[in-house]
């Protein structure tokens, strides 16, 4: 006899299951198409800094600048000697291994004093390679004329140059190096995040649509409403009274919330390459669209006449021309419906065998004549 228990187990088993593949498919899931707000957003404030300084790199093997040719190159060499107590003056300088350059680097957010970060060297003047080189003490400049950090170090060169007798081999950019963790940040720049009352969300790419999403993703997540969005651009956040003093937290939370950002309707072309990008929201509205070629080929190949052994007569060239006329009449006319989708529009392009660059003239065409639903740029 079957046991009533086990009989019951079973049919509960049986009916959750049959319930879970009903029930599984309305389970919602996020949207594939949702975004953090960190990757589509800043924070004003917290940005990094661009610093520049001008220095020289010494211990080049011959690949220097050449002083007759860089006089800023001599001139600053000259000067380095002097504050180290060596008079050049008069002397006419002739090492090839010093050479002048241009030192960048980033400073990041919030970097505090002692920290390091890398920078980047490159060359001024004539120098053939910075390999083996090493970069003296070089103050690096902010946009307001002050020292926020000072470079120093064995550059790390990613090309070289090697030159024969009558040939040279190049590879990569060897006036171009870089030095990790090469600069001591000495100055900060002053910015207190905790004590902000409000903070503003900049977009990258600005849209009215993806602003007011973002302040209602805000505030639903606060369960309160203290963001706003101000214009295409910008979103301002109250700090709520129970993340005062604490902004870096409320940061945190929002950077991590998922939106959905959207984007107008927009094809851009670079005719150069010919290459197309085209967005979701691409439209076409009815049209008929044909696309053929006219080729004509002309071919030369000339024929030799020579005469019949010991008989009196000259070799000649004869010419023998061949045209070719293709009107492509294989080709048929395409019509796209109303509304056609961007899927739908490169399909039937396809039917035509179109390539990218007829494919550039279609879309202007269509465009100039009326039928195309989105913004075109070209670049």
């Amino acid at each position: 006899m079957a046991n009533p228990i086990a009989i019951c187990l079973h049919r509960v088993v049986a009916a959750l299951l049959v319930a879970a593949l009903f029930l599984g498919p309305l389970v919602p899931t996020a949207d594939a198409s949702a975004v953090r707000i960190k990757d589509i957003a800043d924070f004003e404030g917290v940005r990094d800094n661009l610093l520049v300084g001008y220095g020289l790199v010494v211990g080049l093997d011959g690949t220097g600048d050449k002083l007759r040719n860089s006089g800023f190159t001599e001139e600053s060499l000259v000067s380095m000697l002097e504050r180290l107590g060596v008079s050049t003056r008069g002397t006419d300088l002739k090492t090839k291994n010093v050479a002048a350059v241009m030192v960048t680097a980033t400073l990041p957010a919030f970097a505090r004093q002692g920290g390091r970060m890398d920078v980047s060297v490159a060359a001024m003047g004539d120098a053939k390679s910075l390999l083996g080189g090493t970069l003296l003490v070089t103050p690096l400049l902010g946009a307001d004329g002050e020292v926020y950090a000072v470079a120093q170090g064995q550059l790390a060169v990613g090309g070289f140059t090697v030159t024969g007798v009558a040939e040279s081999v190049t590879k990569g950019v060897p006036t171009q190096a870089r030095i990790p963790s090469g600069a001591i940040i000495e100055r900060e720049v002053g910015f207190e995040l905790n004590t902000l009352d409000e903070v503003r969300l900049s977009l990258r790419n600005p849209d009215f649509t993806t602003a007011w999403r973002v302040a209602e993703r805000i505030n639903g997540a606060l369960g309160q409403a203290v963001a706003d969005a101000v214009d295409p651009a910008t979103i301002n956040v109250q700090v709520p009274g129970n993340r005062q003093g604490r902004t870096a937290l409320l940061l945190t939370e929002i950077e991590q919330l998922l939106v959905t950002p959207d984007q107008p309707a927009r094809v851009v072309i670079d005719e150069s390459n010919g290459i197309i990008v085209m967005g979701r929201d691409v439209r076409i509205s009815e049209v008929a669209v044909a696309q053929g070629n006219l080729t004509v080929r002309v071919s030369e190949t000339p024929l030799v006449s020579q005469p019949g052994a010991l008989s009196d007569g000259e070799t000649v060239v004869v010419p023998r021309t061949s045209v070719e006329v293709d009107e492509d009449s294989d080709a048929r006319m395409v019509v796209m419906p109303q509304a056609v989708t961007l899927g739908e529009l490169v399909q039937g392009l396809n039917a035509l065998g179109v390539g990218p660059r007829d494919l550039i003239s279609i879309l202007q065409a269509i465009r100039a004549a009326g039928a195309l639903q989105a913004e075109l740029e070209i670049i």
